[in-house]
């Protein structure tokens, strides 16, 4: 019988007893770097909170263990938004791994792709992420999880490298 890898991520839809570990995250170095400044983001956030929003929060869990957030978004639920040229059911997510001492150790590909497969199995097409082009160690980590570069483009919150991994004509929407 083949060995089965279980893995080691998981995600959980955020809720407002949530909020406090999300600021402390925000707060860290190595995300404040590339986030707003964390009391705007965590507003943001919180305002995502709600049932019938475009975004959807959740943390990011290694072994149970809470370490970080994803977002996902629909990228056509903005009639201004800079990727509406992507295919229809796009979704961009967004992320961070929020233990310092968890960073430059491979788990950002790792869950982004699972996240990615998940996504994909609902029946998106594309997932596309936007680093800001000089977060070197961000754009390696999603080409590592499947994502191409696109383009540049200019957003709200500044330059960003486009990237987009597509579904697999192996995987099928569930």
């Amino acid at each position: 019988m083949p060995n089965k890898t279980v893995s080691r991520y998981g995600f959980r839809r955020m809720t407002r007893d949530d909020l406090p570990l999300v600021a402390r995250w925000l707060a860290e170095p190595h995300v404040a770097r590339w986030w707003d400044d964390g009391e705007t983001s965590l507003a943001r956030i919180e305002e995502h909170l709600g049932p019938s929003d475009s975004v959807e929060p959740f943390l990011i869990l290694l072994d149970e263990r809470p370490i970080g957030y994803v977002q996902s978004y629909d990228i056509h639920a903005e009639a201004d938004h800079p990727y509406r040229d992507q295919p229809f059911g796009t979704v961009g997510i967004d992320q961070f791994i929020g233990e310092a001492e968890l960073i430059g150790r491979g788990h950002g590909s790792r869950f982004v792709d699972r996240f990615a497969e998940g996504l994909f199995a609902t029946g998106v097409p594309r997932v596309v992420v936007d680093p800001a082009p000089p977060n070197a160690a961000a754009i390696r980590a999603y080409a590592k999880a499947g994502f191409i570069p696109v383009d540049e483009r200019h957003t709200v919150y500044g330059p960003a490298l486009l990237m987009a991994r597509d579904r697999s004509e192996n995987q099928s929407a569930s």
